[in-house]
């Protein structure tokens, strides 16, 4: 399914009427498929070990932001098809795509009783940008006028000059330039407000968080490794209110034994169908399963701190691999056809995509050219033949083995050199090397969206200095291309702006797109009313017991 509705309604000529003033709250969101069902229920779910404390904006991975996404709430959020609606937000106005007034409900508080208000937002924004706190998701405020000031490193400047408290429910925001989709981003969690006890003692919170959203954390419910428990927050009156009497994430050390306990009824949810089990879920389930394209990719990132992947030499190594790569062959093979092979770094769903922008032949396979550019690659810099390829990946979630496997007896076999595959017993503990530039060669990685937007599938990945640049990858002709893309006049024209930059990356390749995801899920005969958003999650507080 494609945004089109939601993106284009967010082009400059339409900010003002964007305003969010109207959007729906306090009910079932858009696209609601519940029809009643046992409420009574905890629903048992699939999760992993977040890699760090659940603070919104130091969270960037998938295990720790599905909890802060139930636990919090923030000026929006997302409806089933990706249309923003109204959360925490009276209104968000603005006429120039750069200038916006935001007023906060009145009567809103976190569960612990402390108060939301204009400041609540504006002291959480500041936090999470200013360098002193290191957060993961700071680069989300990067197009706020002060932004580079906060951030910069060793600063000392804890406040954006573009965030301004005018009374209890209003603040205003300036942007450094006019941004055609920065009203879209709100709904994403690093822009969500955090108690005062959070910017104290951010470490200490993130262990037992306290937030405002349709659940909140039980009772030690975060035990480390095992599960976490979710229960409803009676006061939470947004869009979103749970249905359920609350959601445990197991934590399992790999997707087989998910499987087998929703075959046993003991998982009521599993995200996503292992790959060993592609073949016979729909028989061992029936109609019990999701298939649905969703905004997601999965990519190999390769870091350009590592010697031989730096400069010219490593450029045309990673076309190499990338060519090496015969991504029709494991599709069909490994998925069963369930993925759809990667012509860009974004996802089909998203308005604007394009399959035929100019590089994206780097991503066909080619024995003869990726042989090419190895060898070109090794006249600049010649590649240690007893040196080995490694590709990282987590043997806990997601069922990786299998495709990275059949990646690397590719690589073994057109390039003919050495390839292993470096399992990691945990998403926390591989996610913990890649963000301390302590790997050793690629990891394989992915992103599921934070907001409808081709920008959010390239800013926070590839933008230098950005939270998530696995590659660590730096190109100041990149960075202007998706500045100018921001800044453009309309969505339609930002979007060609993006398309426009995603021609450097498919040259330079700090990651390599592999294939398009797609939601693939079960769920047990004890519950009903199962159904997955735009961006591939269940949609968890809808879900009852039968």
């Amino acid at each position: 399914m494609r945004f089109s509705r939601t993106s284009k309604a967010l082009g400059m000529v339409a900010i003002a009427a964007l305003a969010l003033t109207g959007c729906g709250a306090g009910g079932p969101a858009a696209g609601s498929s519940s029809t009643g069902g046992d409420t009574s229920k905890v629903i048992v779910a699939d999760g992993s070990e977040p890699q760090r404390p659940l603070m919104p904006a130091d969270t960037n991975e998938v295990g720790g932001g599905k909890v802060i996404d139930m636990i919090f709430a923030g000026l929006v959020s997302y409806d089933p098809n990706g249309k923003p609606v109204n959360e925490l937000a009276e209104s968000i106005e603005g006429k120039d795509g750069q200038h916006f007034t935001i007023k906060v409900k009145k009567d809103q508080k976190f569960t612990n009783g402390e108060a939301i208000t204009a400041k609540s937002f504006v002291d959480s924004w500041n936090f999470g940008a200013a360098a002193k706190n290191a957060q993961l998701s700071g680069n989300f405020f990067e197009s706020i006028k002060g932004y580079d000031e906060a951030s910069a490193e060793g600063s000392t400047v804890e406040t954006m000059s573009g965030l301004k408290v005018v009374d209890d429910q209003t603040f205003t925001v300036e942007l450094k330039q006019p941004e055609s989709d920065w009203p879209l981003r709100l709904g994403y969690t690093a822009f969500v407000p955090v108690p005062s006890a959070a910017l104290k003692d951010p470490k200490g919170f993130g262990e037992k968080p306290v937030g405002n959203g349709p659940y909140k954390l039980a009772d030690g419910g975060w035990q480390h490794n095992v599960q976490i428990q979710l229960v409803p927050n009676p006061d939470y009156n947004g869009p979103r209110k749970a249905k359920n009497a609350g959601v445990t994430f197991k934590i399992y050390q790999n997707d087989d034994a998910a499987y087998q306990d929703l075959l046993s009824n003991n998982l009521d949810i599993l995200q996503t169908i292992p790959t060993s089990a592609l073949k016979n879920y729909k028989s061992d389930l029936g109609d019990r399963t999701i298939n649905k394209p969703y905004a997601g990719n999965q990519t190999i990132a390769i870091p350009e701190y590592l010697p031989e992947w730096s400069g010219e030499a490593g450029k045309l190594r990673r076309q190499a691999i990338s060519m090496a790569i015969n991504r029709d062959e494991i599709t069909k093979v490994i998925f069963n056809g369930a993925r759809q092979p990667a012509k860009d770094f974004t996802a089909p769903v998203l308005d604007g995509f394009s399959d035929s922008i100019p590089g994206s032949e780097n991503l066909k396979f080619d024995a003869a050219k990726a042989k090419d550019a190895w060898t070109k690659a090794d006249a600049i810099q010649k590649w240690d033949a007893n040196k080995t390829f490694t590709i990282a990946y987590n043997a806990d979630k997601g069922g990786h083995k299998a495709w990275v496997e059949a990646v690397v007896n590719q690589l073994k076999n057109t390039l003919g050199i050495k390839v292993e595959g470096k399992p990691y017993a945990t998403f926390k503990e591989a996610r913990n090397d890649a963000t301390a530039k302590t790997l050793t060669g690629s990891i394989r990685a992915g992103w599921q969206a934070d907001y409808p937007s081709l920008y959010n599938f390239l800013g926070p990945i590839y933008k230098t200095g950005a939270g998530s640049n696995d590659a660590k990858y730096a190109n100041p002709t990149f960075d202007k291309a998706i500045s100018d893309g921001l800044n453009a006049s309309s969505v339609a024209d930002g979007n060609k702006a993006m398309n426009k930059a995603q021609e450097i990356l498919l040259t330079d390749l700090p990651a390599i797109p592999l294939w398009y995801q797609v939601a693939q899920g079960g769920w047990s005969d004890k519950v009903t009313n199962v159904d997955y958003g735009w961006d591939g999650v269940p949609l968890y507080y809808n879900v009852t017991g039968k």
